[in-house]
């Protein structure tokens, strides 16, 4: 069994896994959410596999629905599970960030090996690879900032790592309920691994 919850906006579902962050896909409706979810068991096991995790995933269970907003029809999951706000201890916490460095490290790796220019969309839209690691870098320095991690624009690379490094160090932590920002630290958690997953992946289907 996988526990999962859905994430419900006027246009758009998300089907996201509760205990493996970053693991989450949408659809325009639930059924199809829960589908390409478990489409992305393969890729996902990637980003498991590079954790040192072990990732057999059963059959989905919905445990809960959230009411979705603008953000969620934009194409960002934006709403925490009840599960986020519950206390984290030191193993989980551990697990977490090291699925969300795997998923850094499988997306600076798939930037290194992709083209600048990007195969366009269906519509001819689309970032090309700068563009898109500008982007991910730039949202994720604004994530962290929900976390009281906040640091200048970049200059170099050494700069994001710097962040980065900091990020896991407070996403690393136990967490027993006293917090004094914007996102729990589970759901920051979440929403960094979800972001690099999704542009990671689509970076690769747009390079083939």
């Amino acid at each position: 069994m996988t526990r999962i919850y859905l994430e419900s906006g006027l246009k758009r579902v998300f089907a996201c896994s509760l205990e493996w962050p970053g693991w989450c896909r949408s659809g325009k409706s639930e059924e199809q959410a829960i589908e390409n979810l478990m489409h992305y068991v393969p890729r996902y096991a990637v980003v498991a596999g590079r954790a040192g995790l072990a990732f057999e995933p059963g059959e989905p269970e919905v445990v809960e629905r959230l009411k979705g907003g603008a953000t969620t029809d934009f194409g960002a999951p934006e709403k925490e599970p009840v599960a986020d706000h519950a206390a984290v201890g030191a193993e989980a916490a551990a697990r977490d960030v090291a699925l969300m460095r795997a998923a850094w490290q499988l997306f600076d790796e798939t930037v290194a090996l992709s083209p600048e220019e990007l195969r366009k969309g269906p519509r001819g839209g689309g970032r090309d690879r700068t563009k898109m690691v500008d982007h991910v870098t730039e949202a994720e320095r604004n994530y962290a900032r929900q976390a009281g991690v906040r640091h200048p624009p970049y200059k170099s690379g050494a700069d994001r790592d710097a962040m980065r490094d900091e990020l896991a160090a407070v996403l690393g932590r136990p967490w027993q309920g006293a917090w004094d920002f914007k996102w729990t630290p589970r759901y920051v958690v979440r929403r960094v691994t979800w972001h690099v997953l999704d542009h990671l992946w689509e970076m690769e289907d747009r390079s083939a």
